[in-house]
């Protein structure tokens, strides 16, 4: 029986070192990888052309995506999750600042659409009574899915703009930066993001979910064999990785169940942040194939 090989976008993770390294065998198919610096590059080729079989993606960039009617279907096989709260930055030297503090301030990100400035904008207005429209926001890219536009009154800086410089020099007193912190300097709004993030867990039973697996929904619909081939796969490396590791939260959720809190949270932040314009039902998200 001749494999059948499909075009992969999957970004290096715990869950995903044993299915990339080859440790995971399938008698049904092959993932052939595409090769980009970061995963979410390849979210427009994606979702614009698409260009992928099988690809991460976020979840804000697939529900604006079901918005569009992109023939792509959702895995309920969660790649990459984690709380949000370290990643909203300010520059601790210029003075303290806490969440409520950001009304009348200006706050940058990558772009508006990103899954990690969604969260934060949402944990903001519902967890901590910020009024969003009193912030100046600045971004730098458009989103993954076309035809979106930024709100009104939010300034578009120069792709080339250094985020971290304009939060060190005091042209943005806050931003919104996704991975290590980048400068001592830079403290995160949510003061104890461990002791947030753990106080949000347990009152609202949820993860913040980011990537998770999509196919065509061509390929759902026509070959269903396979793609229930590709969540035994991504479920056998979640399992050889060992993870969760013991103590630790399971931020690679498997099922619909597991993830339904954390995505009918995320819908809501998307329908109320205008991201979409319904709020889809959790089940709406997948079809019987998947």
């Amino acid at each position: 029986m001749t494999k059948k090989t499909l075009k992969t976008l999957l970004g290096d993770y715990p869950m995903t070192e044993p299915l990339k390294s080859g440790k995971v065998l399938s008698d049904l198919l092959s993932l052939e990888y595409a090769d980009y610096p970061t995963v979410h590059r390849g979210f427009k080729p994606a979702v614009r052309e698409l260009a992928f079989d099988v690809f991460e993606i976020a979840i804000v960039t697939f529900l604006m995506a079901k918005a569009e009617g992109v023939p792509i279907t959702l895995l309920p096989t969660l790649v990459m999750g984690r709380y949000q709260h370290p990643y909203l930055l300010y520059n601790a030297e210029r003075g303290e600042l806490k969440p409520r503090d950001l009304e009348g301030k200006r706050v940058a990100m990558r772009a508006w659409t990103v899954t990690t400035v969604t969260w934060i904008r949402g944990l903001l207005a519902n967890d901590y009574g910020v009024d969003l429209e009193k912030i100046q926001w600045f971004t730098q890219e458009d989103a993954h899915v076309p035809g979106f536009k930024d709100p009104e009154g939010v300034t578009r800086l120069p792709a080339d703009v250094d985020i971290t410089e304009l939060l060190l020099n005091g042209d943005v007193e806050a931003a919104v930066i996704p991975g290590p912190n980048p400068d001592p300097r830079l403290k995160p709004i949510f003061g104890d993001p461990d002791a947030e993030a753990a106080a949000w867990a347990a009152k609202h039973d949820a993860l913040h979910v980011n990537h998770y697996v999509a196919v065509k929904t061509a390929l759902a619909k026509a070959e269903p064999e396979i793609v229930a081939e590709v969540t035994r796969m991504l479920t056998e490396s979640k399992q050889m990785a060992g993870l969760p590791k013991p103590g630790t939260p399971d931020t690679n959720l498997i099922g619909i169940e597991d993830n339904r809190r954390s995505l009918e949270i995320m819908i809501d932040n998307c329908y109320q942040q205008g991201l979409i314009p319904e709020r889809y039902s959790v089940d709406s998200l997948f079809d019987p194939n998947t």
